[in-house]
């Protein structure tokens, strides 16, 4: 099976208490993210401050050393608050993408001539790779993983 991609951060800070207090100080925060297969999914929250704006992505597999950037799409059925709209990207990441060591990513939030990122307090969103299903072939596994518990 393919690697997953593991978050090193609460993967939905968006249920997390003052969320909405850090959106309206911030403009911009990530919501939540998912590993699929398909790469990795999520959606952003930024207060609503015009009409136009734009979102993205940028992320990085190799420290910075390279990076990419994907626009995030409105999402209409959004918050019903009035004060913030919601975004949802996806990270196209194919699977020799997802079994690098780390991926790393930010969000920017640009409107009405300002700019504004969500880089996580300064230390990145950052995932590693990590192996799931069966174990790899010559590895030991646990003797006991196929028996069966009585209780009297």
């Amino acid at each position: 099976p393919p690697p997953l991609l593991e978050p090193l951060f609460p993967p939905q800070p968006g249920a997390s208490p003052g969320f909405a207090e850090r959106v309206r100080q911030h403009k911009v925060r990530l919501e939540w993210v998912r590993a699929e297969p398909a790469g990795l999914r999520g959606a952003v929250r930024v207060l609503n401050l015009a009409y136009e704006k734009a979102v993205s992505v940028r992320y990085t597999l190799n420290r910075w050393a390279s990076c990419a950037e994907v626009p995030a799409a409105y999402q209409p059925a959004g918050p019903a608050d009035g004060l913030t709209d919601r975004f949802a990207f996806l990270l196209p990441l194919g699977p020799a993408a997802a079994a690098e060591a780390a991926l790393e990513f930010a969000v920017r939030y640009r409107v009405a001539g300002a700019e504004y990122w969500d880089n996580n307090e300064g230390a990145n969103y950052r995932l590693r790779g990590r192996q799931r299903g069966p174990l790899a072939a010559g590895l030991l596994q646990d003797p006991d993983s196929n028996a069966w518990i009585h209780f009297i």
